[in-house]
């Protein structure tokens, strides 16, 4: 009977696949160089995670696991978030948790992954579809617990999320993380008015 995976190893690879990504990007991305820059061999890295887009779909999503964790726990039962400006205040903090600098710098890595996920829906259109229906999800049932419909707190979401997505996206390629900031508080200036449920 086969030895099961050594989850600390597991765990260590998926972290050093994650930095080796983020400094490297997908377009290249190949088993056996990715492999000898860890110090291991292609065949453990396909031992420990079965597909290299299973491998790349696990190293993104350690990653958004961060803010979409503290996330939950905002937005749960106990959390703060009970009130418009309470949900707003949430969206700041994750805005800036967005912008710490480890997340920062993987946003580029993102982007590639939407851009090859349009080419290749059978291999990583997955990984971002699941990012944002997660957070769409969360922010629904936000909208929900503010006493909006399922129809309208879904498309209160959707709006939310992928403008705050597209803006994150744009302040890379315009490299002016000031107008992207002023603009998503512009974005909240005018959105919170329509989050007050009569």
């Amino acid at each position: 009977m086969p030895r099961p995976p050594d989850q600390a190893k597991r765990r260590d690879l998926i972290d050093r696949v994650r930095a080796y990504m983020v400094r490297h990007g997908l377009a290249d991305l190949s088993l056996r160089p990715l492999a000898r820059a860890l110090g291991t061999s292609d065949r453990m890295l396909l031992y420990y995670f079965g597909s290299k887009e299973r491998m790349v779909a696990e190293a993104l999503a350690l990653d958004e696991r961060r803010p979409l964790l503290r996330a939950r726990s905002l937005l749960g039962p106990a959390g703060s978030v009970q009130d418009p400006a309470g949900l707003r205040r949430f969206m700041e903090e994750t805005w800036e948790q967005f912008s710490a600098p480890g997340l920062r710098a993987a946003l580029p890595l993102y982007l590639e992954i939407m851009t090859v996920g349009l080419r290749h829906p059978d291999r990583y259109g997955p990984v971002m579809r699941d990012v944002l229906s997660e957070w769409t999800g969360l922010l629904t049932s936000a909208f929900r617990d503010l006493g909006m419909t399922e129809d309208r707190a879904r498309t209160e979401a959707t709006v939310l999320v992928d403008a705050t997505f597209g803006l994150l996206v744009a302040s890379l390629a315009v490299d002016d993380r000031g107008r992207a900031d002023a603009a998503f508080h512009a974005l909240l200036d005018r959105l919170e008015p329509g989050w007050h449920v009569s």
